[in-house]
């Protein structure tokens, strides 16, 4: 099966414990740090476009690209409910933090658009790139990684910031992936869903095997799915090379929703650098 194929019909149950709005207020913070003046994002990866959403509502223009016609079809989904009340894309300030800065003159709009990121190519610029969510580590060989970075410098005005997150080899390595079971549920089903992983540690690879058992609450009928996510992590002497390959310059490195430089306990990690020419 596809990656994120059936899977996606059942993703925002699966995380919809997960803080997008925190997160989407960390990118943010990192924005107005490092390019204050950024009126527009691409994010490469969107997935279903909760990220984008809510950077959106903060007064960015944002598109948002997705290999998987399932995780669009929600994203569209999504955004035609917003379109049909006109005040949800209007720039406002952050619910959590009621003193940072908004986008107020700047009308905001959002997009989605179905492409591959090591290959997809807008003929526009942006001041800033995002991947989120583990993007990058599903690009597993030198290569394919190579790419999604050109893809961001293709897209990034001189001055514009790429901004990722992954798997961050130090912690992976120190605290190494175990069974986890998760289960959430609805008022119309029950997921439980049971990972399984697999380390390569000579390619710098984990392979997550999933098993996704849905129980519908009516009928009572189970349906099982099985996928496999095979993610690669990282480490900070490649990514270095990587955005330097790429006419780009680390400016940070941190975990995932804090200011603390990358470590041992940073299972994921925040990169940002900055597009020289």
């Amino acid at each position: 099966m596809k990656v994120f194929g059936k899977y996606s019909s059942y993703y925002n149950l699966l995380y919809k414990d997960k803080d997008y709005a925190g997160e989407a207020e960390y990118v943010h913070n990192l924005i107005q740090k490092y390019s204050p003046g950024a009126k527009n994002i691409l994010d490469l990866g969107c997935g279903t476009g909760r990220h984008d959403l809510l950077l959106a509502e903060k007064g960015y223009s944002v598109t948002g690209v997705d290999q998987s016609e399932e995780m669009l079809a929600i994203a569209k989904a999504n955004l035609s409910t917003l379109n049909s009340q006109p005040s949800t894309l209007n720039p406002q300030p952050s619910s959590l933090n009621p003193h940072s800065s908004s986008l107020n003159s700047q009308p905001s709009t959002l997009r989605f658009t179905q492409g591959n990121v090591r290959n997809i190519r807008l003929n526009e610029t942006f001041d800033v790139v995002i991947s989120l969510f583990h993007v990058m580590s599903y690009q597993i060989t030198n290569e394919d990684l190579n790419a999604a970075f050109e893809t961001a410098k293709t897209h990034l005005k001189k001055g514009g910031i790429f901004i990722f997150d992954c798997w961050y080899g130090p912690a992976v390595l120190t605290d190494k992936p175990i069974v986890r079971v998760k289960r959430m549920e609805d008022d119309n089903i029950s997921v439980v869903r049971i990972a399984e992983p697999v380390m390569f540690p000579n390619e710098n690879l984990v392979d997550v095997n999933y098993s996704v058992f849905i129980r519908d609450k009516k009928s009572g009928a189970i349906e099982e799915l099985k996928e496999t996510h095979r993610m690669r992590y990282l480490f900070l002497p490649e990514v270095v090379e990587f955005y330097e390959m790429n006419e780009m310059e680390i400016i940070f490195s941190n975990s995932w929703l804090t200011d603390h430089k990358a470590g041992f306990n940073s299972w994921n990690v925040c990169f940002g650098g900055v597009k020289k020419s």
